[in-house]
């Protein structure tokens, strides 16, 4: 079976999502100016697409913190490591880059693992935007930063309120 692709307008950009029936290869964010509204699948979706934007769709509206979906995502085994790691970081928790490393059991590869987390196939259901600074900083995010500290403040349980 092909690769298909189909798209997901979302409050921080349009999601790009391409799979096929062994799972969701890649979830990428563009700017809402991408002109995707041409683009149309030529023959149905596979289902593992449709029940990705549906899920998505339930995220950003507040009504899924786990994600349940077949993922394919290509990558090389030390990759795959990294990024299976990443979906264990709970939803409305971040991990430093340390301790990422740490829970993969090499210290020294922290450069890697950042490296890995930064070629991420699978935006936002493999959580890398989880994964902050030793101090807390927001350092990283392929989506860009104001992705990233989005994410963070939609998982948050404390909603800050605007005074103006």
């Amino acid at each position: 079976m092909s690769l298909q692709t189909t798209y997901c307008n979302t409050p921080i950009g349009k999601a790009k999502i391409i799979g096929d029936n062994d799972g969701i290869q890649s979830i990428s964010l563009l700017d809402n100016t991408a002109n995707t509204d041409l683009i149309t699948p030529t023959k149905e979706l596979e289902q593992c697409l449709i029940e990705c934007v549906k899920q998505l769709h339930e995220y950003f509206d507040g009504n899924r913190t786990e994600f349940d979906l077949k993922l394919n995502p290509q990558g090389t085994e030390f990759q795959q490591k990294v990024w299976n790691e990443l979906n264990n970081i709970p939803f409305n928790k971040t991990r430093t880059y340390l301790e990422q490393t740490k829970a993969i059991g090499d210290v020294k590869a922290i450069r890697a693992v950042a490296s890995a987390n930064g070629k991420n196939p699978i935006a936002i259901v493999i959580p890398c935007h989880r994964v902050i600074g030793s101090d807390g900083s927001l350092t990283g995010y392929a989506g860009g930063l104001w992705r990233k500290k989005w994410l963070l403040e939609h998982e948050s349980p404390v909603k800050q309120q605007s005074l103006f």
